[in-house]
């Protein structure tokens, strides 16, 4: 026995840590994660869109203004609901830490355009709690860029009733930041806003605290600005769509617009935006523009056999 143990000693501790990846639902043919699900007093019909057990996927033509000229490129907004745990601010992936999770939807923005001979990769994260009755503040925004000069990254998180920021950078003057502005709008957290309930975008003048890829592009410290804001109806030919509703936000003392234009009907899809600034002394406006949208398990389809979802996603 003592002698068939020795000769399969390998053979058996293999055994048992396979049974014991199961048991412990953590081998690679098992998802850990749960589809979130929504609360009994979530209305039918968002439940239904948005906890699906899929992401929605957007895909936009972009101009993006840097260096006083616009460059083509593309961007891609993510919608989807995760569990997302209060304490440490980061996605829920064990059965342990769902008692302290919350439902969010969560808004990933994906910015890649050309500069001469280079090029640049923006990507933010906002991570919005569904039940603003309960927890009215987003809870984290991060943003990373890459770009041939070198790579920054910013993160916002939500504590003691104002916002941690802490930001990296290849960049001199931004090299280590870390400091606390106090609890405003972000700008960051409109994407999120308007897909769960654009009746209550604030309108008139309010604090606001600038997007964070705008930021890192202009190289502008993250602080509360007044914001001019006003909810139309979108009388433009830019943007695809029926019944379309336009979202402004302006800084006077930033001299910057932003303006959002999306669904008037759920699910409050976002058709494009467009963005005004001087840059480089030139007063230009980006724009992307609505190509696509698709629904997806997008995390269940890594293969190379898959990249035909993203082809159907990125065509004009």
């Amino acid at each position: 026995m003592k002698q068939t143990i020795t000769k399969n000693f390998l053979l058996i501790v293999l055994a048992l840590a396979v049974v014991f990846a199961f048991a412990m639902k953590a081998t690679v043919f098992q998802n850990p994660t749960a589809t979130p699900v929504p609360s009994a007093t979530t209305p039918p019909e968002f439940a239904s869109y948005w906890f699906s057990g899929k992401a929605e996927l957007n895909s936009y033509r972009l101009e993006q203004a840097q260096y006083g000229a616009l460059n083509p490129g593309e961007a891609v907004l993510v919608f989807v609901t995760e569990d997302f745990r209060t304490d440490k601010q980061v996605k829920s992936e064990t059965p342990a830490s769902r008692d302290k999770s919350i439902p969010i939807l969560k808004t990933n923005i994906s910015k890649k355009f050309v500069t001469g001979v280079y090029d640049y990769s923006l990507f933010t994260s906002v991570f919005t709690p569904i039940n603003n009755m309960v927890f009215p503040n987003t809870l984290k925004v991060s943003t990373s860029g890459q770009e041939w000069c070198g790579h920054s990254y910013l993160q916002l998180n939500y504590r003691n009733n104002g916002y941690q920021i802490d930001g990296k950078s290849y960049f001199e003057n931004e090299a280590e930041e870390e400091y606390t502005v106090g609890k405003a709008m972000l700008e960051d957290e409109l994407w999120n806003r308007i897909r769960l309930n654009p009746a209550q975008l604030p309108v008139g003048d309010v604090q606001m605290i600038p997007g964070t890829m705008a930021a890192r592009l202009r190289h502008k410290r993250l602080e509360p600005l007044l914001a001019k804001t006003k909810l139309d109806d979108y009388e433009g030919v830019l943007y695809p769509g029926k019944f379309l509703k336009s979202y402004t936000v302006q800084y006077p003392t930033d001299d910057r617009t932003l303006i959002i234009v999306f669904e008037g009907q759920f699910p409050h899809k976002i058709v494009g935006w467009e963005e005004t600034y001087n840059s480089n002394d030139n007063l230009l406006t980006s724009r992307a523009v609505l190509k696509k949208t698709i629904q997806s398990d997008y995390w269940n389809h890594n293969a190379p056999a898959d990249s035909t979802l993203r082809t159907e996603l990125m065509k004009q």
